[in-house]
């Protein structure tokens, strides 16, 4: 079997995923903005052991339960503001655990990396193929 066949038959493969997941990434963001339940959170610190930067937020579901969000290591660059600061969280009905941050950049860095990663694949395919 030719290896440029390979290749190409691997980016492409891997191009398309990379492109469903981009897809699934934005429906789900979509489905939050559409049905997703509104709170507040307030950003917590983490524990002293944790070496993470960053703050948690804990929000509270539409039942009054308390909820834990950690936002990552990117939280600062989603607007996640200081310790002891409010923001917005977003989350199904069904599945508060889920939520996310009712930030467009937290919201869509998801499905903008995945479609970032479907043109990369792609690229390398019509790069071997020509």
């Amino acid at each position: 079997m030719n290896a440029q066949l390979v290749l190409l038959a691997l980016s492409t493969g891997c191009g398309l995923g990379f492109l469903l997941a981009g897809v699934r990434a934005t429906a789900a963001a979509a489905a939050l903005w559409a049905r997703g339940r509104r709170a507040r959170g307030r950003v917590t610190p983490r524990a002293a052991t944790d070496r993470r930067r960053g703050g948690l937020v804990v929000f509270s579901d539409h039942f009054g339960r308390d909820f834990v969000l950690d936002p990552g290591r990117y939280g600062p660059f989603y607007g996640v503001p200081p310790v002891g600061g409010e923001v917005p969280v977003v989350y199904e009905r069904e599945c508060p655990a889920r939520a996310r941050l009712w930030t467009p950049r937290h919201l869509l860095a998801p499905s903008f990396g995945w479609f970032l990663s479907a043109t990369v694949a792609f690229g390398t395919g019509v790069v071997v193929a020509g």
